[in-house]
């Protein structure tokens, strides 16, 4: 086994992975400028060999399944991390799925139906939770205000929260997005 790079970012995540073209990631939840989410999902539509591990503090549910939503072969706790590292980048790597043993496999990973954000969801999530108006972000990614409004009303229904207020609080504590 041996480490082959380090990014600081996301986006150097993305960039890295194409160019090295690693076995294994252990990618990072929080990361700036790009969350662990987002580059996963990235990095898997270009290279889709790569088993992408999430390491993260947040053990909530959401953050989990969307984890794997995103196409990660795995999900282990940083305050676990010395327990099993190697392990779980070998079983990764072997394409099997790595669960840290402090989370529990909940029906709704198996299949049932429960809340999701897609890419365009949780990158409107980043902008918002960043303090930005509609159309600021709408401006930001080259959509419409009201293209905007509609994301943000249906992350607010999925999440189940009932204002903006609500939804950055939902946001950080279920490391849905990184802080600057």
């Amino acid at each position: 086994m041996e480490v082959i790079a380090e990014a600081a970012d996301g986006d150097e995540a993305v960039k890295l992975a194409k160019r090295l073209k690693p076995d294994v990631i252990v990618m990072d939840s929080a990361m700036p400028r790009m969350s662990g989410l987002v580059a996963t999902r990235q990095i898997l539509e270009i290279y889709p060999e790569a088993a992408v591990l999430i390491l993260s503090m947040h053990s909530e549910e959401t953050l989990v399944r969307q984890a794997l939503e995103a196409g990660a072969k795995g999900y282990i706790l940083k305050n676990a991390v010395d327990l099993g590292l190697q392990t779980a980048v070998r079983k990764a790597a072997a394409g099997d799925i790595v669960l840290d043993p402090q989370i529990t496999q909940s029906a709704s990973w198996r299949g049932e139906r429960s809340p999701t954000l897609t890419e365009r969801e949780l990158e409107i999530l980043e902008h918002i939770v960043a303090g930005e108006s509609n159309k600021e972000i709408a401006r930001t990614l080259g959509l419409s205000a009201n293209t905007v409004a509609v994301h943000r009303a249906n992350i607010m229904d999925a999440l189940g929260v009932r204002n903006t207020a609500e939804l950055v609080v939902y946001a950080i504590r279920n490391g849905l997005v990184s802080l600057p």
